[in-house]
């Protein structure tokens, strides 16, 4: 699958510490383009299609009854590694070879359609309905092909808010969409109600989550979180610190090395602004933008005037 490459933060932060330690960009964030997504997603789609029955009538010839039918398709699942609890499945049909079809629903998240293959093979509800709105979006009349119908299953908000809590993402999220994907890796963009949002990731059972902070700072974006949201929520790492009072309008993370994160914050008031440095979700420092120059280039959003440098520590 072809991925793209997200740009890294600009070399001008690889800037000397009074220390001598440099500030390091943060890992860069991935996701698949737009295209590739469609293109991929539109062809694991046609896939399932192409395994699909032709004459629909011939699942009432199949002869399973709805127990059966649950009944085989937890057997398939419990072959996979998606950790769904089935409850309930539909028999979607047979492909020449004589393997079979399922849609499954799953007690915690969105379901699969999957195919009785050695090892069984699963296609993700939410990512067969995003695939479907991305090609509408271009096309209202685009062909999308089957999709999930169990109910559960075509609640694609609903999933997401369930996967930002297996992300430990700890905001009321309002708004989600799938990205697209990595390898093995499924990108999700998550929205929170007046904070950030974030870049969830999951790769197998794991689950990972990056602060839209970050992401900006790695030359992507955020749909769902606005410039105040990332204030807001820069806001919170001042908390019992000398920079309390700042009502912060701008805030953006700068980079990181072995001390910490650092983050530089705009206060309201004209020319106030500071560096944070936060390590293990604590800042243990904070230094005035008027005496940061030296620390990651110095401060870009407020605009102070020259002093001399804090002594390193």
């Amino acid at each position: 699958m072809i991925t793209s490459r997200l740009v890294a933060i600009c070399g001008a932060l690889l800037v000397s510490l009074t220390s001598g330690s440099l500030l390091v960009p943060t890992a860069p964030t991935h996701a698949q383009s737009r295209e590739d997504q469609i293109r991929g997603d539109a062809a694991r789609r046609q896939q399932v299609d192409n395994l699909l029955w032709a004459n629909r009538r011939e699942r009432a010839q199949h002869g399973l009854s709805p127990e059966d039918v649950v009944t085989a398709a937890r057997t398939q699942i419990a072959l996979t590694d998606t950790a769904c609890e089935v409850t309930d499945a539909k028999f979607l049909g047979e492909t020449p070879d004589k393997t079979s079809l399922y849609e499954v629903a799953c007690a915690d998240g969105p379901g699969y359609i999957i195919q009785s293959k050695t090892p069984p093979s699963v296609t993700d509800c939410i990512i067969l309905a995003a695939s479907a709105q991305a090609l509408r979006a271009q096309d209202p009349t685009a062909e999308v092909g089957s999709q999930c119908e169990l109910p559960g299953n075509t609640d694609i908000l609903g999933a997401i808010k369930s996967y930002a809590q297996h992300a430990d993402v700890d905001c009321i999220v309002d708004q989600g969409k799938v990205l697209g994907a990595d390898g093995d890796t499924v990108i999700y963009e998550v929205g929170c109600q007046g904070t950030q949002g974030f870049w969830i990731r999951k790769t197998g059972p794991d689950w990972s989550k990056t602060a839209c902070i970050q992401v900006v700072a790695e030359n992507a974006a955020c749909e769902f979180t606005t410039p105040a949201e990332i204030a807001t929520s820069a806001k919170a790492l001042l908390a019992g610190t000398d920079a309390a009072a700042c009502d912060v309008t701008q805030a953006r993370l700068m980079g990181q090395n072995p001390t910490g994160m650092y983050y530089e914050v705009k206060c309201a008031t004209e020319g106030e602004g500071f560096i944070a440095r936060v390590q293990n979700s604590v800042t243990n420092r904070v230094y005035p933008c008027a005496t940061a120059q030296q620390i990651g280039g110095g401060c870009i959003l407020t605009q102070a005037p020259a002093t001399p440098a804090p002594e390193s520590e």
